[in-house]
């Protein structure tokens, strides 16, 4: 267990490439040092139908992030930090209480910047029984050699698709590699998983799922995004185009962002993603 997490020795597990010594207790733009930090834990409702079920998909919402954008709807998590430090061992009881209750799934939200500590608690609740699906839920701002270190690991990868703009990602997360980094990641996932597949009741086994929130003034670059899709992967990638967007934490602060977004754009959005190809989508 303890190879699993060396690496953050030197930490460069994410495209921050930070090199500080988490084991000792640096903080490099995750704010995160040895131990996982969680915020909550429990079946979750609110997700795609074939992560819920009937028992819903057992979320671990990991706190801070390694992309920070400024306007996360979950801001009190990602950039305040809001939860507290637990162990390995502790992180591999939260996934087996939430196996007992019943959850199809392990949905590890937010878990870029803390993959070996993932890690190192699934060895521990797989030799206790750990056996439902592992959910690796990101922002998509994965490089790819972590990503490789989970292959038979990690079941559904289920990231976003935020931005094609560099411009974009670089006013709103300050990483305007964040197009090209989501791109060879989301190709990496699906070679590892391939497509989404479900069992007989329509819960998913295995595969890719990608999200997309639509963002107003087209900001996310929707018409790139499902023509990277469609070409790169395949037309029949589950997407879930997403119409939740409103304005949190700093948006306010960047021009375009301190609005919600219109009903005419999300249904142009969709348009624009079905006339690229895309059959598998998921429409609210």
């Amino acid at each position: 267990m303890a190879q699993q997490v060396d690496i953050l020795k030197a930490c460069k597990i994410c495209p921050r490439k930070c090199g500080v010594n988490r084991l000792s207790g640096e903080r490099g733009h995750c704010k995160t040092g040895r131990q996982a930090m969680v915020c909550r834990f429990h079946p979750h409702f609110g997700e795609e139908p074939e992560l819920v079920g009937t028992h819903g998909s057992g979320t671990i919402f990991f706190s801070f992030c390694n992309l920070l954008c400024s306007f996360c709807q979950n801001f009190e998590i990602s950039h305040l930090g809001e939860g507290h430090a637990v162990t390995d061992a502790q992180l591999a009881g939260f996934m087996l209480e939430l196996q007992r209750m019943g959850c199809h799934n392990i949905n590890l939200v937010t878990p870029t910047h803390v993959a070996p500590q993932i890690v190192a608690a699934l060895e521990i609740a797989r030799e206790k029984g750990l056996a439902v699906p592992i959910v690796y839920n990101s922002s998509g701002y994965d490089r790819v050699s972590t990503l490789k270190r989970l292959a038979g690991v990690v079941d559904i990868y289920m990231p976003d698709f935020k931005f094609w703009s560099p411009e974009t990602a670089d006013r709103t997360c300050q990483a305007p590699d964040y197009p090209d980094v989501a791109c060879k990641a989301i190709l990496e996932m699906h070679r590892q998983v391939g497509l989404l597949r479900t069992d007989r009741a329509g819960i998913a086994t295995r595969g890719l799922l990608i999200r997309h929130l639509v963002l107003p003034e087209n900001l996310a670059g929707t018409r790139e995004i499902s023509q990277f899709i469609a070409e790169k992967i395949s037309p029949d990638t589950r997407v879930n185009i997403m119409p939740q967007y409103r304005p949190c934490g700093m948006a306010h602060k960047t021009p375009g962002f301190g609005r919600r977004l219109k009903v005419t754009e999300y249904l142009a959005a969709v348009k624009t993603a079905r006339g690229q190809g895309l059959t598998r989508l998921y429409i609210r």
